[in-house]
């Protein structure tokens, strides 16, 4: 991140601290990335909590369910792509409120490579902008349907 080397000027030293903006950027979009993981683990969590009628592991006379482990599911968002942990139940369906069924980007992204398609950006450009905003690749097939 930063590097600091001593310099000499007649007779005095003194530290100079470098920053690198590139690494720092990029340290940054790894904590906001893994923050918003964070986050929708737990809002999963707890909608599988409010379904089941208990939490992880208690045992209650209400419990309506029980968790089946769970399973991995990617998700494109401003913050680039996120891995999600799913939960799974026994007998109920698990369709959560917070990510669409199939939807496999957020609505923001989708808007915006909607409003660069409507603006005449081409459907390769908009694949370079998709990457270097969010670090992933959109194609130009699923830009143009």
């Amino acid at each position: 991140m930063a590097s600091v080397s001593e310099c000499g000027e007649s007779g005095n030293i003194r530290t100079v601290l470098r920053v690198d903006d590139g690494e720092i950027r990029s340290h940054l979009d790894g904590l906001v990335k893994q923050s918003v993981e964070d986050i929708l683990y737990q809002l999963l969590d707890q909608e599988a909590e409010q379904l089941c009628g208990a939490k992880r592991y208690e045992r209650s006379p209400d419990r309506v369910d029980t968790r089946s482990g769970r399973y991995t599911r990617k998700l494109h968002t401003k913050a680039g792509e996120v891995t999600l942990q799913v939960p799974r139940l026994r007998s109920l369906p698990f369709e959560t409120q917070i990510i669409e069924r199939y939807k496999r980007r957020e609505s923001s992204v989708e808007e915006a490579l909607v409003e660069m398609y409507l603006t005449g950006i081409s459907v390769r450009r908009v694949e370079d902008i998709t990457e270097a905003l969010w670090g992933m690749r959109v194609s130009p097939s699923t830009v143009s349907e």
